[in-house]
């Protein structure tokens, strides 16, 4: 646990994420634009949550040493990692018919926060909802994206939990 401690309060946490988020969505262009696989709605939006991480992990790293950013930093981070989980879980059961499949072309967002025609090539809709590719070992990038949630929820409540403790020490 001392070990977790040092590297959260260390800049590599906040490089972590943000370099894994890059990770994620250097694996989703390749699987878009190299493997013609094209993301639906749902797949959309598990993109939006990567690219908050990333946002997240460049802004906690500034704030690392400011004991109330870093809170703030880190409370978000457990809501980023839930709401990831959420849409991993509904792209899951999407793809495995425990949950309506039904999904639209269009992000439904207002124009105001219109990604997918800012960034098309990253946020533009181009496939239906109910099929994601396999990774390796046949597990399907549902299911992957599942479990890397799962994880990240994990991290960050730990890792929250920790932060909470020691402000409440100090």
């Amino acid at each position: 646990m001392q070990i977790l401690q040092q590297f959260v309060k260390g800049p590599f946490y906040w490089v972590a994420m943000a370099l894994l988020a890059v990770i994620a969505q250097g694996v989703a262009l390749y699987y878009q634009y190299v493997l013609d696989d094209y993301p639906c709605l749902l797949c959309i939006h598990v993109r939006i949550w990567v690219t908050a991480f990333f946002l997240l992990g460049v802004i906690g790293f500034w704030l690392r040493r400011s004991k109330a950013g870093l809170l703030i930093a880190h409370v978000l981070s457990l809501v980023f990692s839930v709401g990831l989980l959420e849409r991993s879980y509904v792209l899951y059961g999407t793809e495995n018919g425990f949950i309506d499949g039904t999904c639209t072309i269009s992000l439904g967002f207002p124009s105001w926060f219109a990604l997918d025609a800012w960034v098309p090539w990253l946020f533009e809709v181009q496939g239906a909802c109910g099929f994601t590719p396999n990774l390796w070992l046949g597990f399907t990038m549902a299911e992957g994206l599942l479990a890397a949630s799962a994880v990240a929820v994990m991290i960050t409540a730990t890792v929250l939990i920790m932060n909470m403790k020691q402000a409440i020490k100090a």
